[in-house]
């Protein structure tokens, strides 16, 4: 590999929920551009798939398990990276709850998914930064990058909880951007449009539509449109932006 193709040459990554959908292609991208990969995944066959399939194509990646619903496995997936790496140069906090919840108005919403979401989407991320901060701040340039969503920009509607929980994800980067800085870690979140895989084919095609014709660049977004937003963040090259929303959705909204 080229050091013009290495924007993450000799750096270490972990990546939440890189099993498969944006988390896979964040991890694969990250492989390619230099970095070692940490695959945190709840579904181990995913995470040990991942693992394989990164390392066949000739990266050097590692699987562990984690659940980030759950702070003991959180502490734990601590624990292991301690013992394997001296430090952490950058933390992609990718797991989400989304697929299959969408399309029920406010008023039909459960309390238990509702609770389910936050636990993920919210405290999930917090529990990741703060279980993980120690060795972040052993690297000379510690990276967060929090995965929002475009949807808290614009208030999709039938899809309260999850634009919710981006909207805290949001507010929460900003937050920690602050706490961070002095320790020369940078925080900032992406916050990509609908995209296409697997993970979104239940969308009803009207809300897909309204992406894709909606958007200045008139067309799907897939997610090789929002990897290289991503592994640019994770990089040295961004020691100077922190705090910041990063819209990648084909200028559906602008920020």
């Amino acid at each position: 590999m080229s050091d013009a193709m290495s924007l993450l040459k000799d750096r270490i990554v972990v990546v939440t929920g890189a099993g498969r959908g944006l988390g896979r292609a964040f991890a694969e991208d990250c492989g390619r551009q230099g970095a070692e990969v940490v695959i945190a995944e709840k579904n181990a066959e995913w995470g040990q798939q991942a693992e394989i399939e990164l390392r066949n194509a000739g990266h050097t990646a590692r699987f562990f398990p984690v659940d980030v619903a759950d702070p003991d496995s959180v502490n734990a997936l601590s624990a292991e990276l301690a013992k394997s790496y001296e430090r952490i140069d950058g933390l992609v906090n990718n797991a989400a709850l989304a697929t299959g919840i969408g399309g029920k108005t406010f008023e039909e919403i459960d309390l238990e998914t509702w609770d389910m979401v936050m636990r993920v989407n919210v405290r999930g991320t917090w529990l990741m930064v703060k279980a993980l901060a120690p060795l972040l701040r052993r690297s000379a340039s510690g990276r967060v990058v929090n995965l929002a969503s475009d949807t808290a920009l614009w208030g999709a509607p039938k899809l309260l909880h999850y634009v919710s929980s981006k909207g805290a994800v949001i507010a929460m980067t900003r937050s920690l951007a602050r706490e961070l800085g002095t320790d020369g870690i940078t925080v900032n979140a992406v916050a990509p449009g609908l995209v296409r895989g697997e993970s979104t084919d239940y969308v009803p095609q009207e809300r897909h539509d309204l992406y894709e014709t909606g958007r200045a660049i008139p067309r799907a977004q897939f997610p090789e449109d929002v990897v290289g937003t991503v592994s640019f963040l994770l990089s040295e090259a961004a020691g100077f932006v922190t705090g910041q929303v990063l819209p990648v959705n084909g200028g559906f909204v602008f920020n």
